[in-house]
């Protein structure tokens, strides 16, 4: 292994263990903020099961179970943008660029306002992941997820899937409308166990298979022919990957709604302090997992006790830093 090799490996670490603790301070500072202000020492003490009752109960039933839903629901989208970008070759190629995230979002609006379809909105939002990515990936015809044709389609489908969310919300009771508004806007208020679990385990499938499969994803830096040459099963590999980034998508959609940016940005951050030429799906899920979290903790304290939802904060941060990535030059391996 070459000097360079070396460093390389040895930046990759310390930028993991650097997002890791940024990580693991969020955390901290989610269950330590709100309208009843805990101390870490506190906190701390409430997650061992020691301490006041008060404070376990806030701690456990009220903030902990939040946190682990903006932990996996931030990290599952920050995987699923890493290996759309490295599948497509283009920064913007993310879920909520390409519609899945808001054809995720129709779907479980349709089971939530009661139009006659029984299936759990978990369920749901998986299933409109999976048609907008079929849909994407069939109008981009010969190009598959390569060029701006296949984001090009996947805009146009975000756009109808929009459009007939907000038709279903306009056609329905007011209480219902309301049940459904947090899918529409992006919030962790009140996830249930359930979704979280199953958003736990398709995070921890797709993390796992996407792992396996590291080496071949990072030969998607060089020319088709390149890739080939190297014994890559291209075709087999963008199936596999848009797979999984549809059950990743779809888990989280089905817990947070549409929260924009975050697989952008977690993403693009992620290959900023990692080593070069490599697909960097730790930091990717350390980095989204940390923005998350973090902008609903903003969200949930700033104007306390009003909530804005994750949602808002992420578009609103998020915003000047997608202005800047598309105005930085492009990298050599991410046109």
């Amino acid at each position: 292994m070459t000097r360079t090799a070396l460093f390389s490996n040895r930046r990759t670490v310390i930028a993991n263990t650097v997002l890791l603790l940024a990580m693991l301070t969020v955390v901290l500072a989610s269950l330590a903020m709100g309208t009843l202000h805990i101390p870490p020492d506190q906190v701390v003490h409430a997650l061992l099961g020691q301490g006041d009752p008060l404070t376990r109960m806030v701690v456990h039933d009220l903030r902990l179970q939040r946190s682990i839903a903006g932990l996996a629901s931030g990290a599952a989208l920050a995987v699923a943008g890493c290996v759309m970008q490295s599948l497509a070759r283009n920064r913007l190629a993310t879920p909520g660029i390409i519609g899945i995230d808001n054809a995720a979002t129709a779907f479980a609006v349709a089971s939530v306002v009661g139009t006659g379809i029984a299936l759990a909105p978990s369920t749901m939002a998986l299933v409109g992941a999976a048609t907008a990515t079929a849909l994407a990936f069939g109008l981009a015809g010969a190009n598959g997820t390569r060029g701006y044709r296949f984001i090009i389609a996947g805009l146009g489908i975000g756009a109808i899937a929009g459009a007939i969310t907000q038709l279903m919300l306009s056609q329905v009771a007011i209480d219902d409308a309301n049940a459904a508004y947090p899918w529409t806007v992006g919030s962790l208020n009140s996830r249930d166990r359930t979704s979280i679990l199953i958003l736990s385990a398709g995070l921890l499938t797709g993390y796992l298979c996407l792992q396996a499969l590291a080496r071949s994803l990072n030969a998607l830096q060089f020319s088709d022919p390149v890739a080939v040459a190297l014994g890559i099963r291209l075709r087999t590999l963008r199936v596999i990957g848009l797979s999984l980034s549809v059950l990743l998508t779809g888990c989280a959609v089905a817990v947070c709604g549409p929260v924009g940016l975050i697989a952008l940005i977690a993403p693009e951050l992620a290959r900023t302090v990692c080593r070069p030429g490599r697909m960097p799906i730790t930091a990717s899920a350390l980095a989204g997992a940390t923005l998350m979290l973090a902008a609903d903790t903003i969200g949930r304290t700033l104007f306390s006790p009003l909530e804005v939802p994750v949602g808002v904060i992420t578009a609103i941060l998020g915003s000047p830093y997608l202005l800047w990535i598309l105005l930085r030059p492009a990298n050599r391996s991410m046109r």
